[in-house]
């Protein structure tokens, strides 16, 4: 049996988050501090003994890392019950270490404190500004007593018989859990058959017996004996990974793929579930442990492996945006992301075009294993405006890109390096790429979090996303009414400001008795004002749609519950076509059909890779360049 999980049917949050603090986990494994160091950027003086320059430390931040960041992060989601098994050395940051994990509430008995020729394991992080520079790493010496090994493993038995679940951490290759060790602890897993055990290994995963695998790719190519991976692991070969895994160690297995998501087996049932979309940049760091304490915790509570991993993927996705930091995920942050959350669709299929396929004889690209389903009865239909229907704003990346990099760089925008100015931009186009089709409005918070984060601005000079919004506006509306006016002295006509063929589809589906709305991010009154230029306003009735300068009011979201709830529509009785992700991932959440239009903007037809690929992950389930191609297009939906 084989599925592909998206959404959350049968799945409830209340039902996880409620009983997690009765679960009794035992941590076994590595633990380490993360220490981040924040050099003072003002030109560094020499010091009087060598003559090089002194580096001073402006500020610094301790967190727990590999086996303390699986404690931290159980705590962090409401177990009440965490007991630590690992060892520290008699230093200061060995101080630390415990200082932070009892200050949590974990139990620490099983903690040991080891001499001095062994060192706590550190990841110390010297930052300049953002920029993460040269790590300097701790313990990487260190060896184990047979005493001490004695003493860890006597722990780790006391444990057992109190634990609903055992995390097994393996972080570093000198770490506590060497061979020898880990032979004894298959030894506990064995006559222990009532307690879970669940193994996060780094080096060692092949040598578990009996054990829960949470691992990634590599690392599953590592215990299969096969090379390692290269590159994209298609969720095809991610399947197989997991499946033969699963086969061969007779439990389930977790295969963790980053912003792909989760492949889980479990006996002969293999699920996937997807990535989630993340606005903005992210910290990778610690969501492995995220990932394993979040699994942990709901099969302890007796939860099956696939609300495990369901679970896991929305606590990692909020994780990953703390930066700078190794974060966990509380309740609170897992109801409020939980209940929507924005999932990346067919990766594989956005990545590699090869894999398309079309609608007989035409460019119309069918996504998924099946076409539009039978039984249709469009009686709605909804347009994002910008690149769907109109390119009046054609060109607005190309102001708001390097409008954004002038503002994050502020005073040293004329100066900056080639490679870090490269470094912003890519950062601002990413951010771009993810928030086509939202609230310009929103776009410009997003601006101010980015001048914040990379520090070269004043805070006091910092503008808020009003301010932004402004001068951005005032450079694009330049652009935009340049174009009106042509329209008007009727140098050009409408047509030549439209998706080829977007008018005639607004008349097909308006003809059919089809209610038209028109959406976008873009303020209400210039839409209203672009849509009138280009002759087709009329045709929407009054159901016009867009910014009105407030965040929490978001057009398409709104417009979409509005329909719902006041035709009482079920199934798939409205149609979103839209060159955004925002419009396919709430018209996908709501069950509609999902009509992606990657459009090249600069012709006005043919097609845009790069939108192609944003809108299947979107969840688009129709992709196509332009309209050209309108009767098929009816066809397909029902219409014609």
């Amino acid at each position: 049996m084989m599925t592909s999980v998206a959404p959350s049917q049968s799945f409830s949050l209340e039902e996880i988050l409620a009983p997690l603090p009765t679960v009794r986990v035992a941590v076994f494994g590595d633990f380490c501090l993360d220490a981040y160091w924040w050099i003072d950027p003002s030109e560094a003086e020499k010091s009087v003994e060598t003559g090089l320059p002194r580096r001073r430390v402006c500020r610094q931040h301790y967190s727990l890392g590999g086996a303390g960041n699986i404690v931290a992060n159980l705590i962090g989601l409401g177990v009440r019950n965490v007991k630590a098994i690992g060892s520290v050395g008699a230093d200061p940051f060995g101080q630390e270490l415990l200082r932070l994990l009892r200050e949590m509430g974990a139990d620490t008995s099983g903690m040991v404190v080891l001499p001095d020729h062994f060192q706590t394991m550190v990841y110390a992080k010297p930052y300049r500004g953002e920029q993460e520079e040269n790590r300097l790493d701790f313990g990487a010496a260190n060896t184990l007593s047979d005493g001490a090994i004695d003493s860890l493993i006597a722990a780790l038995e006391q444990s057992v018989t109190t634990s609903d679940v055992v995390v097994l951490n393996q972080q570093v290759a000198l770490g506590i859990s060497t061979p020898e060790v880990i032979a004894r602890i298959n030894r506990i897993i064995c006559d222990n058959s009532e307690t879970t055990f669940v193994a996060d290994a780094r080096h060692l995963a092949a040598l578990y017996r009996g054990a829960i695998l949470k691992l990634n790719a590599n690392e599953a190519t590592q215990v299969l004996g096969e090379p390692p991976a290269e590159g994209r692991v298609t969720t095809a070969r991610a399947k197989t990974y997991a499946q033969d895994l699963c086969r061969s160690t007779g439990q389930p297995v977790f295969l963790t793929r980053g912003d792909h998501g989760i492949v889980v087996a479990d006996g002969e049932a293999l699920h996937e579930i997807p990535g989630i979309q993340i606005i903005g940049r992210i910290d990778p760091v610690g969501a492995g442990d995220t990932t394993v304490a979040a699994l942990a915790a709901v099969i302890g509570i007796g939860g099956d492996a696939l609300a495990a991993a369901k679970f896991a993927n929305i606590a990692a996705s909020i994780t990953v945006r703390k930066l700078q930091t190794t974060g966990t995920a509380t309740p609170e942050e897992i109801r409020l992301l939980g209940a929507e959350p924005d999932y990346v669709y067919m990766s594989d299929l956005a990545e590699d075009f090869r894999l398309a396929r079309f609608v007989e004889d035409t460019e119309i690209e069918v996504i998924g294993d099946s076409s539009v389903p039978e039984g249709l009865c469009i009686q709605h239909a909804i347009f994002d405006h910008d690149g769907t229907l109109s390119t009046l704003r054609e060109g607005w990346e190309r102001i708001m890109e390097p409008m954004m990099v002038r503002a994050i760089l502020g005073p040293q925008y004329e100066s900056a390096d080639a490679s870090f100015f490269d470094r912003v931009r890519g950062t601002v186009r990413d951010f771009i790429d993810k928030t086509t089709g939202v609230q310009t409005l929103v776009q410009m918070q997003g601006l101010v979090q980015m001048v914040r984060q990379f520090g070269f601005v004043p805070q006091d000079q910092i503008l808020d996303e009003h301010g932004y919004k402004k001068i951005f506006n005032e450079e694009l509306l330049f652009l935009v009414h340049q174009r009106v006016e042509k329209l008007e002295r009727e140098e050009l006509a409408a047509a030549d400001f439209q998706i080829k063929n977007a008018g005639p589809l607004l008349e097909s589906l308006h003809g059919c008795g089809v209610k038209l709305y028109l959406v976008s991010g873009t303020d209400e009154v210039d839409v209203r004002a672009e849509a009138k230029a280009l002759g087709y306003a009329d045709l929407f009735e009054g159901r016009i749609f867009g910014g009105v300068g407030d965040v929490k009011v978001e057009a398409k979201k709104m417009v979409l519950e509005r329909i719902i709830r006041q035709h009482g529509l079920s199934g798939h009785e409205f149609v979103t076509f839209g060159d955004g992700p925002v419009e396919m991932r709430e018209t996908r959440k709501r069950g509609g059909i999902c009509v992606g239009v990657a459009s090249d903007e600069v012709r006005g037809f043919g097609l845009n890779l790069a939108k192609r690929a944003r809108l299947i992950r979107a969840g688009a389930e129709v992709i196509v360049p332009d309209f050209s191609q309108l009767p098929p297009l009816l066809w397909l939906l029902r219409l014609g």
